[in-house]
């Protein structure tokens, strides 16, 4: 019997443990290098946002590099961090670098600051951003594609419009 208590025991305190880390948040900051020009890293950073509700911003660096902040649950940020780190199907010798924020309770979004897309040949610069979803959960591929095609569809106009295919 004295076992099976000292074993309950154990799985109550990992229980209240992870109930405390559900709902905490984090902010960190970010740097990617290595080939993640014009391969869609930093759309795959936003659809990383998407996917699991995180706020923040991703932006071309002059030399490069690809800069990031990303802030939401702690799980979260992790996850999307890892994802990150793998790269898109494109990028090559990925490193990424990040750094402990500090949390802005105001942030509301996540935006690419001045996107382009050469594969499409869409050179005016666009500010694409997601707005934080209420209910707080995480999507499937299907429903995280759907909302960036959603984002492309309200903020490109006119030939740059014209220019995403039915799978953009």
């Amino acid at each position: 019997m004295k076992g099976k208590k000292e074993k309950g025991k154990k799985e109550k305190g990992k229980k209240e443990k992870g109930k405390k880390e559900k709902g905490k948040k984090e902010a960190i900051s970010g740097t990617v290098t290595g080939n993640d020009q014009h391969v869609g890293f930093r759309a795959m950073i936003m659809k990383q946002a998407i996917e699991y509700n995180l706020a923040g911003f991703t932006k071309n660096l002059p030399n490069d590099v690809v800069s990031f902040t990303l802030q939401g649950n702690a799980k979260r940020v992790t996850d999307a961090v890892s994802a990150i780190q793998e790269g898109t199907k494109k990028s090559s010798d990925i490193k990424v670098s990040t750094t402990q924020g500090k949390v802005n309770l105001a942030l509301n979004a996540f935006t690419i600051y001045a996107w382009t897309s050469t594969s499409r040949n869409i050179t005016t610069p666009y500010d694409l951003v997601f707005h934080l979803r209420p209910d707080n959960g995480k999507l499937a591929p299907a429903d995280v594609k759907t909302v960036w095609h959603h984002i492309l569809q309200s903020t490109l106009k006119g030939d740059d419009l014209r220019k995403l295919g039915p799978d953009d």
